[in-house]
């Protein structure tokens, strides 16, 4: 569900002091029934199995095929463009003890790890386009459970930036994001399963 952005400027998050330039392009709550105050690694693991080839939509694949073609053609996705090229790192701005707690990579998504609390996960991505943010707090619900919440953060890379970030808005909103709610609650729901295949997968590559 998508929220206002005063649901995520209202926490004492630490990505506020993190990444103060940043621009809050999109904030959303996903629902985890049953959830408690020590699920969420549970759910961060839940995510990783669900960005497993084949399990997004067709329409999503379609859309991020042409995002990809499109950076080759325009070279918009050169490691020159990247982290710790082009663009710095939010991992330099981070206190020391937190630079020792990156969170886990997941292959499967283009962001690299910058931090992960117990109740915070921040990675980031950059190329000619944006440095982008994306960032998941676990958050005490009305009802005594806990929610998943996801806030997209931007940072244009100038006048090209700025124009791509509007133009690919309307396909978030109705493409990209109710697929993501579907998937995502989804793996909170199956996480037991996917988790345990997820197992079996790294049990019988090791064998």
């Amino acid at each position: 569900m998508r929220m206002p952005v005063e649901a995520h400027t209202s926490r004492p998050w630490l990505i506020h002091e993190i990444a103060p330039d940043f621009r809050i392009e999109d904030v959303w709550s996903f629902r985890t029934p049953g959830a408690g105050p020590d699920d969420f690694p549970v759910m961060l693991a839940a995510l990783e199995a669900s960005n497993r080839p084949g399990k997004t939509t067709w329409p999503t694949r379609f859309l991020f095929a042409v995002r990809w073609k499109l950076g080759a053609v325009f070279g918009w996705d050169t490691p020159q463009a990247g982290l710790d090229a082009a663009v710095t790192s939010l991992r330099d701005r981070l206190p020391e003890d937190l630079r020792r707690c990156p969170g886990h990579k997941d292959p499967n998504i283009p962001f690299t790890p910058v931090y992960q609390t117990h109740d915070e996960c921040v990675e980031e991505m950059a190329n000619t386009t944006a440095h982008i943010v994306c960032h998941l707090g676990w958050v005490a619900t009305d009802d005594g459970g806990y929610e998943l919440r996801m806030a997209a953060l931007t940072k244009p890379g100038g006048r090209l930036g700025r124009f791509y970030l509007a133009f690919i808005k309307p396909f978030r909103y109705l493409v990209i994001y109710p697929a993501l709610t579907r998937r995502w609650e989804s793996a909170w729901l199956d996480r037991d399963l996917d988790l345990d295949l997820d197992k079996k997968v790294h049990h019988d590559r090791e064998s």
